[in-house]
């Protein structure tokens, strides 16, 4: 039987490597696990490049909701935490 998962730890970081995601589904995928965060958790999202049209969307669709720092932003290696409040 499966349990839902719990989310226990308020400061919380969840990693999220894009470069393992179909191209197709990279945005659907980053919605969703951006929707499963709760208030003072983090998704550490890691990408192979400046996702600038994909924080737009965020931006849309979130708000001052979901914040966004970048902690690595070089070519070739894009870091950015994105945190729910």
């Amino acid at each position: 039987m499966s349990r839902p998962h719990l989310h226990l730890s308020p400061d919380a970081i969840y990693p999220f490597d894009a470069r393992g995601v179909a191209k197709r589904f990279r945005h659907a995928a980053i919605f969703g696990a951006l929707d499963s965060l709760q208030p003072g958790e983090t998704m550490r999202f890691a990408n192979d490049h400046d996702p600038l049209p994909l924080l737009a969307q965020i931006e849309q669709r979130y708000g001052a909701r979901v914040s966004v720092e970048y902690r690595q932003r070089e070519p070739g290696a894009i870091v950015i935490d994105f945190s729910v409040h």
